[in-house]
């Protein structure tokens, strides 16, 4: 195998901008912190939650070489879905459903893997080596990564920040066993801005650099598999999948530019869906409805939950009928979101 060259740096940034990826960074697998440490305190506090995956691919997760002891360069790409408006526009509207700005296409997970799939063979075909493809369903730090490789920084609402392209980055990794030219790691650039904690419904960042994922309205939306804790029904507002906040006030935000992917524009009718409509559907048409979409891995009954929430706190009379119907509901889970949110609705119109 030749040893790369500058050349082949080029080459493999070249391909992957053709590719659709707005950042591309490599650091090396010597140059990154083994982090179990910080992921068992993590667990041991139990800001994971019900997330038992993180505790049991906790050393596969650490370092990269746990997961795969040959690779040497870590190629870090990142693409943008940068909303070409205000994201947070919809939680003014009672009436309609505010979903999380990556969910409201296709399902970013199977376009990321395809593209790294892609630029893996090419970069296979022209220099060699040894590669395996990872977007964030497998247990890869992906946000210490990219910032060892210069991609960005965690903020202090634990996600990467760009100085390009704001909180707006899906990320995805090539391992390499290839020994391709490493960049400078990006340092930390929040300052003494706190927006991001600030703004947050929940509380759910019990300090600066930390998440505890059981107050967190993305958690509870999409992962939490029980009824909501009444503390967090009324601060989630109209949130149905996912939250946005803590991204959006980023004033990194300011230079990112809209995503250029087609397939991460959202769709017009995931923009402000209305919630007397998302209220009838049964499981074949949230089936239907979401088919593509991340949000159908949550199921209807977990969806339908959300959205009964989201009525409860609409104050919205003309969504009881719809609202009272469900309280029947075969799942449990959803019958006790109807209760709770028609007993809302009913103190609204008293």
């Amino acid at each position: 195998m030749k040893t790369p060259t500058s050349k082949d740096r080029a080459f493999v940034e070249k391909a992957a901008s053709e590719l659709g990826f707005d950042a591309c960074a490599i650091t090396h697998a010597n140059r990154v912190d083994d982090l179990r440490e910080r992921l068992d305190r993590f667990v041991a506090l139990g800001h994971h939650g019900s997330m038992e995956w993180m505790a049991e691919t906790a050393t596969r997760r650490s370092h990269p070489r746990h997961l795969w002891p040959e690779a040497r360069a870590l190629v870090m790409l990142g693409m943008s879905y940068a909303p070409p408006d205000d994201p947070l526009a919809t939680l003014e509207r009672p009436d309609v459903g505010t979903i999380s700005v990556y969910a409201r296409n296709r399902d970013y997970h199977d376009l990321i893997k395809g593209r790294l799939k892609t630029l893996a063979s090419k970069i296979v075909s022209r220099l060699g080596g040894g590669v395996k493809v990872f977007v964030d369903t497998a247990p890869v730090m992906e946000k210490p990564l990219a910032q060892a490789a210069g991609l960005g920084w965690q903020g202090k609402h634990t996600n990467l920040v760009s100085r390009s392209h704001g909180s707006w980055l899906f990320l995805g990794s090539i391992f390499t066993t290839l020994d391709l030219a490493a960049d400078e790691a990006e340092t930390d650039h929040c300052g003494s801005c706190t927006r991001c904690l600030d703004v947050c419904p929940t509380r759910a960042f019990p300090a600066p650099y930390q998440l505890d994922a059981r107050r967190c309205i993305s958690y509870l939306t999409i992962e939490h598999k029980g009824p909501i804790p009444e503390e967090f029904r009324v601060p989630m507002g109209n949130r149905i999948y996912g939250c946005d906040d803590c991204l959006a006030v980023c004033p990194w935000n300011k230079f990112a530019a809209e995503a250029r992917e087609a397939k991460l524009t959202a769709r017009e009718d995931l923009k402000a869906p209305p919630l007397d409509e998302l209220l009838r559907l049964d499981d074949a048409g949230f089936r239907r409805h979401f088919s593509g979409s991340p949000i159908k891995r949550i199921g209807r009954n977990r969806f339908i939950r959300n959205c009964l929430i989201a009525a409860g706190n609409s104050a919205d009379p003309a969504l009881t009928p719809q609202v009272s119907a469900l309280t029947a509901d075969q799942d449990p889970v959803v019958q006790d979101a109807a209760q709770w949110a028609l007993a809302q609705l009913e103190k609204t119109s008293a």
